[in-house]
């Protein structure tokens, strides 16, 4: 059997083309692997928890006898420390459990330190 002549340039042509396609889409285009979209759903999904979770963390906040002091003290702590405050005084633990979630501490104390009283 004899191969024509222009099957070699035809090979050549489409793994330059899906090569060059492959670039531009993961580029430009905006294509990613099964992982990173994976990574980019979690992510997506923790701050929207996080949003949620915020009015929770303010009210149980609201609950204390002293909370103008608490607020006092929250606003007067270095910025970084405030969310570790927020953390301590176990405001920030999702509903059923022990553990405080950092993001919604740091989130907590961003919407406290607007808030006044």
């Amino acid at each position: 059997m004899e191969i024509p002549p222009w099957t070699k340039p035809g090979i050549w042509g489409a793994v330059i083309g899906a090569v060059a396609i492959s670039i531009v889409g993961f580029s430009w285009l905006g294509w990613v692997r099964g992982s990173t979209a994976e990574q980019m759903g979690k992510q997506r999904a923790d701050a929207a928890v996080v949003s949620a979770l915020v009015p929770l963390c303010i009210d149980r906040f609201k609950q204390q006898a002293d909370v103008s002091d608490k607020l006092k003290q929250m606003k007067a702590a270095q910025s970084w420390d405030q969310s570790s405050f927020i953390e301590k005084g176990g405001w920030a633990n999702n509903p059923g459990e022990a553990n405080p979630n950092s993001g919604l501490a740091r989130a907590c104390a961003e919407a406290l330190g607007k808030l006044t009283l």
